[in-house]
């Protein structure tokens, strides 16, 4: 069993799915056909019943019984043909007396005899009951016949009513040839049916199974494709007005292909973004290495201000580069990487602490902050590092002198600087990985701080803006949903 069980998991699904349709379409058709071939049985045979019935309740002349059981023998027989009166009912009936010790009389109308049998004593021995019973039994040459026997009812002459005859039963039968034969050809019949209905089904099933597989054909098809090109173009055609299970999987694929094809672009321009960033620093490190170490070679000395001043170069290239690396380690982590460390954090230490970083950064400017209270989902460090960010911006663009206006109320936190501004052409990229103003490309940067923010900010559910003050210089708005009170801890 087991080992069917297993060969039968081992088949293409359209052949399991042709098969089940089969054996379900098979069960069904014998469940029916046998079902049918019993209530035929059933009508016919209440028909035989009630055709005897009606033809062995009509009174028989006494004078006729009483000839026949004079000429019976006195012991019982197997069989006899009698030619003693005759207790007619129709032609072809069987009709033969039956006693209390087993004795029985043939009607010389009858076809034959029939075997007795104990129910047709019981009848006889208690005629008074007045019930019948009906039988399968044979004749005297093995033939089929239907039985049926009942008190003997007599009529003794005009003016007296039939009464039951004591002692004695009424045997009467009819063949069941005929019968059989109707009953035999329906079950042909059923099972011929029965054998075309199962191969049509399973003809059917299979070619239902091919049409509501192709998709799935179709789909493996383009995945075996992907994986053995790396061809991530790949769309599966869908109707648009279908929703059923497998337009679904369809749409799902070509969602996928869809998000893995723009994260590999998005992976290559990475690449491509962060090599030609990491060029600049890269070719000035070496540049500057190259005339120290040629320094040492020759043995001519570079001028203390010169050596300093290259020293400096180097220390802020590698500065440039260690910022440029962790930026990119920061956008590389992946999203389950950040769940796992999201808890609750208040925002307004959190935009403290950056506020003390920032007054490092620029001494020279009056930095002033209203902070209210509001607690957030996020991770902690991404958050901060965030908010520093902006912070940072604030800090590069302003004036020497200058001051940076920081708020927190209820959610939404706003830098404002009073510094050249950003134009209205370069809103639209400033979150761009790599992208920097024209203007901004000689200070310190790796074009991917503003990129940091927004992603940091959407994960935790919020979104940022940055924006032209009035009166000069850049507003950046960021909104974070939350509440000003810390929920509970879980117990």
């Amino acid at each position: 069993m087991n080992r069917l069980a297993r060969r039968f998991r081992n088949l293409p699904l359209r052949s399991r799915l042709s098969m089940l349709v089969a054996a379900a379409v098979a069960f069904a058709v014998a469940a029916v056909s046998v079902t049918c071939w019993f209530i035929v049985q059933g009508k016919l045979y209440e028909q035989l019943d009630a055709d005897l019935k009606k033809s062995a309740q009509h009174p028989v002349p006494i004078s006729n019984v009483v000839d026949l059981l004079t000429a019976c023998p006195q012991e019982p027989a197997a069989t006899t043909d009698s030619d003693s009166g005759g207790l007619r009912l129709r032609d072809s009936y069987y009709t033969q007396l039956v006693k209390a010790d087993g004795t029985f009389c043939v009607s010389s109308d009858s076809p034959g005899a029939m075997k007795t049998a104990a129910s047709d004593k019981a009848v006889a021995k208690n005629p008074a009951s007045g019930t019948g019973y009906y039988r399968n039994g044979v004749d005297a040459s093995g033939n089929d016949v239907r039985v049926l026997t009942i008190p003997l009812l007599v009529n003794q002459g005009i003016g007296s009513g039939p009464r039951i005859y004591p002692g004695v039963a009424l045997m009467s039968a009819v063949p069941l040839k005929n019968t059989q034969k109707t009953l035999s050809d329906l079950a042909l019949l059923l099972l011929l049916v029965s054998g075309i209905g199962v191969l049509g089904a399973g003809a059917a099933g299979l070619a239902v199974a091919r049409a509501g597989l192709r998709p799935v054909d179709k789909l493996t098809e383009a995945v075996e494709h992907v994986a053995r090109t790396e061809d991530l173009s790949v769309r599966i055609p869908v109707e648009e007005e279908s929703d059923d299970e497998i337009a679904r999987l369809s749409r799902s694929f070509n969602s996928m292909t869809s998000s893995l094809a723009s994260s590999r672009e998005l992976q290559q321009q990475l690449i491509a973004d962060a090599g030609h960033e990491l060029r600049t620093p890269l070719t000035s490190l070496r540049t500057n290495i190259e005339l120290l170490t040629r320094s040492e070679e020759t043995g001519r000395p570079i001028p203390p201000a010169d050596r300093k001043a290259l020293l400096a170069s180097v220390k802020a290239q590698m500065t440039e580069l260690a910022s440029l690396i962790g930026d990119l380690q920061e956008l590389s982590r992946s999203e389950g990487q950040r769940g796992e460390r999201v808890q609750i954090v208040a925002l307004q230490d959190t935009v403290e602490a950056a506020l003390r970083r920032a007054r490092l950064r620029g001494p020279e400017l009056t930095i002033t902050a209203d902070v209210q209270p509001w607690f957030v989902r996020a991770e902690p460090s991404a958050l901060e590092r965030a908010i520093v960010n902006i912070l940072d911006n604030a800090v590069k663009f302003s004036p020497e002198g200058g001051t940076i206006d920081v708020a927190l109320e209820r959610g939404v936190l706003t830098v404002r600087d009073h510094g050249p501004g950003i134009p209205e052409d370069e809103l639209p990229h400033v979150f761009d990985r790599f992208w920097r103003s024209p203007s901004a490309r000689a200070l310190p940067g790796s074009g991917l701080g503003l990129s940091i923010v927004a992603r940091t900010v959407q994960q935790a559910g919020g979104d940022v803006t940055l924006a032209r003050a009035n009166g000069g210089g850049t507003v950046a708005t960021v909104r974070l949903p939350g509440a000003p009170t810390a929920p509970p801890e879980a117990p």
